[in-house]
């Protein structure tokens, strides 16, 4: 991890467009599944010599919706994720990805170029994630990062019906992974 970091002309930020990057989750139970979306609030991406060096980026809790549902079962569902059973956003208003370790994998076979170390910040409590991205400079000159990883909800005190806490629900439990999509694009500082 570092704290600080000493910028020398070699070193480039991208600020990504919150109008054009994505946060898509997916969460399952076994009577089927919710999607939806979160936005960004803010977010930079540090590159020297093109290669990616850190970056910081900032969810808006608040503004978690549900894509699979509509009318009161969507603002039930969305009403319930706002609630302290899961993400208490009246508390913790935003979630943070801080990228500590990226690094370029050259030979990578697969279309994902980086393997990316960030400390994840959920209700305050953050816990260090590792996952592969596709990230690139595209002919427009602007950063696009393409990432998809699993979250595990009760690291982040994220309970409710979870089968690792209250087994006696049997079939009626909540994964206690849910997958994320992140598509960030961002522009020259």
């Amino acid at each position: 991890m570092f704290s600080s970091l000493a910028f020398s002309q070699s070193e480039t930020t991208y600020t990504i467009d919150n109008t054009k990057s994505t946060f898509t989750w997916v969460g399952k139970k076994p009577t089927g599944e919710h999607t939806g979306t979160v936005k960004f609030s803010s977010g930079n991406a540090i590159f020297n010599k093109n290669n990616l060096t850190a970056g910081t980026f900032e969810m808006d809790m608040s503004s978690i919706e549900c894509t699979d549902l509509t009318g009161e079962y969507k603002d039930k569902l969305v009403g319930h994720l706002k609630s302290e059973d899961f993400f208490s956003t009246d508390k913790f208003k935003t979630a943070t990805l801080k990228i500590t370790k990226a690094v370029f994998l050259k030979d990578s076979k697969t279309k994902n170029n980086y393997e990316i170390t960030a400390d994840l910040t959920i209700k305050g409590i953050s816990h260090s994630i590792t996952f592969a991205a596709m990230v690139f400079i595209n002919e427009n000159g602007e950063m696009i990062t393409n990432a998809e990883f699993d979250i595990d909800r009760t690291l982040y005190d994220i309970k409710f019906m979870s089968l690792k806490f209250f087994s006696e629900i049997g079939d009626k439990f909540i994964e206690d992974k849910f997958n994320v999509r992140i598509r960030l694009v961002g522009a020259k500082k």
